[in-house]
Parts: C-alpha cells; sequence; structure tokens
C-alpha cells in the first residue's frame, strides 16, 4: 500500500499533525488548569472546545495525508475528562 506524500510550506515532506488535534490538546490541559483556580465555567468551555476539536482532528487523520488519529481521540478522552472536574468543581 502506497503511502501519499505532499509538498509542505515549509520545504519538508510527508505527513502533518492535525492542527486540530494539538489545538484539543492544548485546550483540555488548560480547562485543567482553569478548573484548579476557580474559573469553572471557562473551565467548562475549553472542555468543549477539546472535545470538539479533538472530533474535528479525528476526522481529518481518516484522510491519509494527516496523522493525529491517536492523539485526537486522546484529546477528546481528556477533555471529557475536563468536563466532568469541571461540572464536579461548580458543585464543591
Amino acid at each position: 500500500m502506497a503511502t501519499l506524500m505532499y509538498d509542505r510550506a515549509d520545504g519538508g515532506r510527508g505527513q502533518a499533525k492535525s492542527m486540530a488535534a494539538i489545538i484539543a490538546i492544548v485546550a483540555a490541559i488548560v480547562s485543567f488548569i482553569l478548573s484548579a483556580r476557580g474559573r469553572e465555567f471557562l473551565a467548562l468551555g475549553s472542555a468543549i472546545v477539546a472535545v470538539g476539536a479533538g472530533l474535528l482532528g479525528g476526522l481529518r487523520a481518516l484522510s491519509p495525508r494527516v496523522s493525529g488519529g491517536i492523539l485526537s481521540m486522546a484529546a477528546v478522552v481528556l477533555g471529557a475528562i475536563a468536563m466532568i472536574v469541571a461540572v464536579l468543581a461548580l458543585f464543591v
């Protein structure tokens, strides 16, 4: 099975990580930080962004030119955990 290669703007060749997956991981981490600082509503919003971006990254990873499917799945899981933490922090 052949792998499709393409030229990137930086001159490199090969697969590119999905930017949506990277944004999702960062949003999940930010959500945990905001929950710890007592900003539960912002944390919940960031967790929702993490889940949405993780799902978008997972869809983009279906393309043979983009990698990061496992990163996207991890982002969705982290985002879901971050949502639970933010909701629990609201009631504690």
